[in-house]
């Protein structure tokens, strides 16, 4: 596996497998690795010639300067980690390569980004497009490979390859669980033993709505009891904790469409996502 971090080396190799006839795939990374990570890697792996990983912990899409400052950064133990599973290519830019200095473009993706995470992470979404956006274009790949557990992203995403013809396929991969059921998740490092005993009850409440949802439960009421349950396992804070229409994300107070449940929490210091989709 090589490593690069100068996007003048990242395309000459590129343009090496192309001219080779080979297809490219990259999996996008803000690094400390999991399985979940590595997931997509054997996709990329499965679905393309040559994979890239990117590790890029990036400024733009953290609102808030201590997260950013606190977001676990292991290079050497994920250049391991990628090694071992068959990446072709690391690229591991500087902030100043990817936004060097006088940058003033920002991508954005109106409609999908402005609720759920968009209102409690204001520019959260601008930060992520502008970098997906960036890292296809360096990158050249044909395919580029997400997961699902960052539902909301991976539509917006999407979307934004779909309006700039950008000619690379977003394809989506299911999220990756421990065996409790807690999505696995770079922040879950930052949990406490205590905390880490109480984070499966996010996934648990939202499994229940979803089986009451489909077996003809009133949404409300479902989301509801979903929401007391989260809070009274321990969590501080419930941000959300809605149903979705799948693609669009459009609200919903009855499941007549495929839809999504996502939710946000707070459990101590750390903030959890998740979803699960929910078919009529």
């Amino acid at each position: 596996m090589r490593t690069l971090r100068d996007v003048k080396g990242l395309r000459s190799v590129v343009a090496g497998w192309k001219r080779a006839g080979q297809s490219v795939g990259v999996v996008p990374t803000m690094g400390a690795l999991h399985e979940g990570h590595l997931s997509l890697v054997a996709a990329a792996k499965a679905g393309t010639d040559r994979v890239i990983a990117t590790v890029f912990v990036n400024p733009m899409q953290f609102n808030n300067a201590e997260d950013l400052a606190k977001y676990p950064r292991t290079e050497d133990r994920d250049a391991a980690m990628l090694m071992e599973a068959g990446v072709d290519l690391l690229f591991a830019p500087a902030p100043e390569v990817v936004y060097p200095d006088g940058f003033a473009t920002t991508v954005g993706v109106s409609g999908l980004s402005t609720d759920l995470e968009g209102t409690f992470r204001p520019g959260h979404f601008d930060g992520v497009a502008t970098v997906v956006t960036k890292l296809l274009m360096m990158t050249g790949a044909d395919r580029a490979y997400f997961g699902e557990k960052d539902w909301q992203q991976l539509q917006i995403v999407r979307r934004l390859v779909r309006d700039l013809n950008i000619p690379a396929t977003i394809t989506g991969c299911a999220t990756r669980r421990e065996a409790d059921g807690l999505a696995m998740s770079s922040r879950n490092l930052r949990l406490s033993a205590e905390e880490r005993a109480v984070a499966p009850a996010l996934h648990n409440a939202m499994a229940a709505a979803a089986a009451a949802i489909r077996g003809g439960a009133p949404v409300p009421a479902a989301l509801a009891t979903a929401r007391d349950a989260v809070v009274a396992a321990g969590f501080a804070e419930v941000e959300y904790l809605e149903l979705r229409e799948a693609e669009g994300l459009a609200p919903l107070d009855r499941l007549d469409r495929p839809a999504r449940l996502l939710a946000a929490a707070w459990l101590g210091p750390v903030r959890l996502i998740d979803n699960i989709a929910v078919a009529p």
